[in-house]
């Protein structure tokens, strides 16, 4: 057959560890016999990040900016171990969240699901959709520690550097942290509209939750722009269609998320995000089985895998091991870019590639064959799981497509 053809890139961000390998091995195996794939490729990983003393980061946010659809592998972020491990110049800040805040970018993850993969909450029956605000919180950060007998502040400076106000954040009477967080407006406003276009395309509600009681200017802006602009913009186009968005503390929230059947988008500032992202994904089965896109203002997109780089499987492969990595995640980084690239450039075959290789994935799994992690929760009648390693696992998918 003739091999589908691309009018423009796609910005590739290759990763590292296993997921690394596994990015070559499925465009070896799934993608480039069918595909003439064109990208404008950046090497994330840690190595290359280091060497340009994170510049090549900068760069891939920029190109995504200007082809407006990538692919991101699974990435490092160092801690203290890392640096020592990867002989590092310092410990370079996450590549998503420089990326997220140069795109100023929501990222909307969702649950991939198949036949024989039942939650671990039996009461969700539908995609449980995670909003995660790209910007500010503790990614963007300023912190520093501090000694017994000395004080920090919180001082606002006008644009001149002329002092306007200032509050004490705390006398420290014996050896302490201090952390300062930030966010924009603006940056919070995209985020509203962001979820409430989604909701409105998908047909589904919106929750979000924050803590105003406690934080009362910080997360009680977020609850007033929320309200604002729902209001303002989408209240009427919301009842037209039977969905609702709905405010409230974030614990009541996870409350009501574990109480429900799904089918809502859960919309978090960047932490929570952070962490309720990996508390869906592995209720639903295993992080292995969520798509994540960032999705910027002005629509740009950047999909990637929502799971890390697999390290204890990355040192079993270098000596040599066979290991039985879950690649579906990855596989829906790569769809969700060819998807889009063939959207925005009329390319119905890209698309049509794209769906096909989505449809192949599922249905290999639910005939029995998948990946070591998700054969304990798989359980479908007449079906007796088989499980393949990590090459087998998109050679047989390979078969199916």
């Amino acid at each position: 057959m003739d091999k589908i053809r691309m009018t423009n890139p796609i910005v590739e961000m290759d990763g590292d560890e296993m997921t690394r390998v596994l990015w070559g091995w499925i465009k070896e195996i799934l993608i480039e016999p069918y595909v003439e794939l064109r990208t404008e490729y950046y090497d994330l990983g840690l190595p290359e990040r280091d060497r340009t003393d994170d510049k090549v980061t900068i760069a891939a946010a920029e190109a995504t900016k200007k082809w407006g659809v990538a692919v991101k592998c699974a990435t490092i972020t160092p801690n203290a171990q890392r640096v020592e491990e990867y002989k590092l110049k310092k410990m370079w800040k996450s590549p998503n969240g420089t990326i997220r805040r140069i795109l100023d970018g929501t990222v909307f993850r969702a649950p991939i699901l198949a036949k024989g993969i039942t939650p671990y909450v039996p009461g969700w029956k539908k995609p449980i959709v995670l909003a995660r605000h790209a910007y500010g919180d503790i990614y963007n950060s300023v912190e520093d520690r501090v000694e017994k007998g000395q004080s920090a502040y919180l001082v606002i400076c006008d644009k001149d550097g002329k002092e306007v106000r200032r509050s004490c954040i705390h006398d420290f009477t014996s050896d302490g942290i201090v952390q300062g967080v930030h966010n924009l407006d603006a940056s919070i406003a995209s985020f509203a509209r962001s979820c409430f276009n989604y909701a409105l395309e998908h047909k589904i509600s919106v929750w979000f939750g924050a803590k105003d009681t406690i934080s009362k200017t910080y997360d009680h802006r977020f609850k007033d722009i929320f309200n604002e602009i729902f209001n303002e913009e989408y209240k009427a186009r919301f009842d037209e269609l039977g969905i609702e968005f709905m405010y409230t503390l974030i614990d009541d929230i996870v409350a009501r998320i574990v109480r429900s059947e799904g089918g809502v988008l859960w919309a978090c500032k960047n932490y929570d995000g952070d962490v309720m992202s990996d508390m869906v994904a592995t209720a639903y089965g295993s992080l292995g089985m969520m798509s994540s896109v960032l999705v910027s203002p002005d629509g740009k997109y950047e999909f990637e895998a929502a799971h890390g780089t697999v390290t204890r499987h990355y040192y079993r492969h270098l000596k040599g091991e066979t290991t039985s990595t879950n690649s579906v995640a990855t596989i829906w980084a790569w769809t969700g870019a060819l998807a889009k690239r063939g959207e925005l450039d009329g390319n119905t075959a890209l698309c049509d590639f794209a769906a096909k290789l989505e449809k192949a994935t599922i249905e290999t799994i639910e005939s029995g064959y998948m990946t070591g992690d998700l054969i304990p929760m798989f359980n479908r009648e007449g079906v007796t799981p088989v499980k393949l390693d990590s090459r087998q696992f998109l050679k047989k998918i390979a078969e199916k497509l």
